[in-house]
């Protein structure tokens, strides 16, 4: 479990991720969020320019210095695979006053992919995938929000079962018409299979 510095919910979050269950890494500011859950943290790294104030003396802390090439949550992720994780579910990691970080949050989603990992950002409403020929079952989300948008390339292959609008082997490009925005779950199971490229697939209420 990886917590960022964007605001969480985190009672609610951590009644549905239980943080006893994972190795707790928290990046920069994410540690106070942690703190206020009363959640002790396994590892806490950043430059801490966006926390109030230091960690208090006890913790088990890795300081980084302010210029770096990788943000405080790649840093994090990366302590992760170097402990032998393959498995990481990052929150507060999404909104917050920098969009620029949401964004580089997706980035960090395509290293965990790429290494080998499998990676969830998840807020209060939204969970979002990263899928590469592979597809994403969903149980019992009838009501749920789901949108698709082709990553890191140019198009990708999808097909969709269990959606409003289903699709077969059908393809979503870059090209300024985002077709798989705003679809609905409407069955029991449902499920987004990507056959081709990489998709990005946003779950939400």
């Amino acid at each position: 479990m990886i917590i960022g510095a964007a605001p969480v919910d985190s009672a609610r979050l951590f009644k549905e991720f239980d943080p006893r269950r994972y190795y707790v890494i928290c990046a920069d500011a994410g540690y106070e969020t942690a703190l206020k859950a009363g959640v002790k943290p396994d590892l806490i790294v950043g430059d801490f320019d966006s926390a109030k104030e230091p960690p208090a003396k006890g913790q088990k802390v890795k300081l980084l210095p302010a210029e770096k090439d990788v943000t405080d949550t790649m840093f994090a992720v990366m302590k992760g695979f170097g402990r032998g994780f393959r498995s990481f579910l990052l929150l507060g990691c999404l909104g917050g006053a920098r969009f620029d970080h949401s964004l580089a949050n997706l980035e960090v989603l395509q290293y965990i992919r790429e290494h080998g990992g499998h990676g969830i950002i998840a807020d209060r409403n939204t969970k979002i995938f990263l899928l590469h020929d592979e597809k994403l079952k969903m149980t019992g989300m009838n009501g749920a929000m789901v949108s698709v948008f082709p990553y890191n390339g140019g198009m990708c292959t999808v097909t969709y079962a269990g959606l409003k609008y289903p699709l077969s082997r059908a393809t979503l490009t870059c090209g300024g018409f985002p077709m798989g925005v705003s679809n609905q779950v409407v069955a029991d199971v449902a499920e987004v299979r990507v056959h081709s490229g990489t998709a990005l697939v946003v779950v939400g209420q």
